[in-house]
C-alpha cells in the first residue's frame, strides 16, 4: 500500500470530525425541557415516557381511524373518554402550544406537520 499513511491520517481526521459533537460536550445534550402538566388533570392517555417517545404514532393512529376508517368513537382510558383529535383531544388539556409542543420539538429539532392542516391555537399573551 503506497499511500497507507495518507489514508490512515485521513481516516483519523474524518473520525475526529464526525465524533466532534459527542466528545466536545462530553455527551451532554443539554437541559431537557420541563413540561408543564395540565391544570386539574392527573393522567394522560398513555404513560409519560411512552407519550414522550411515540406520541406521533398515537396521533397518526387516531388520524387514520377518524378520517380513513370513519371511527370517531372516543378513546377510553381508566373510564375517562378522550376525543381522537389533536385540537379537541390533546389541546383541550395541553392548552399552551408554545410551552408544551414547541419546547420539545425545538429541543429535538423536529418540525411537526400537524399545523399544515390544523390551525395553531391562539396563544395566551
Amino acid at each position: 500500500m503506497y499511500d497507507g499513511g495518507k489514508i490512515i491520517t485521513g481516516l483519523i481526521i474524518f473520525i475526529g470530525l464526525m465524533t466532534f459533537p459527542v466528545w466536545h460536550n462530553g455527551g451532554n445534550a443539554g437541559v431537557l425541557p420541563k413540561q408543564e402538566k395540565p391544570v386539574g388533570k392527573t393522567a394522560c392517555v398513555k404513560p409519560t415516557v411512552e407519550m414522550r417517545t411515540s406520541h406521533m404514532l398515537l396521533l397518526n393512529q387516531w388520524r387514520d381511524e377518524a378520517l380513513r376508517e370513519e371511527n370517531r368513537k372516543p378513546f377510553t382510558v381508566d373510564g375517562q373518554d378522550y376525543e381522537k383529535s389533536l385540537m379537541v383531544g390533546c389541546m383541550n388539556c395541553h392548552t399552551d402550544k408554545k410551552k408544551f409542543c414547541d419546547e420539545c420539538h425545538l429541543y429535538t429539532a423536529v418540525k411537526p406537520y400537524c399545523w399544515d392542516c390544523h390551525f395553531p391555537p391562539k396563544e395566551n399573551l
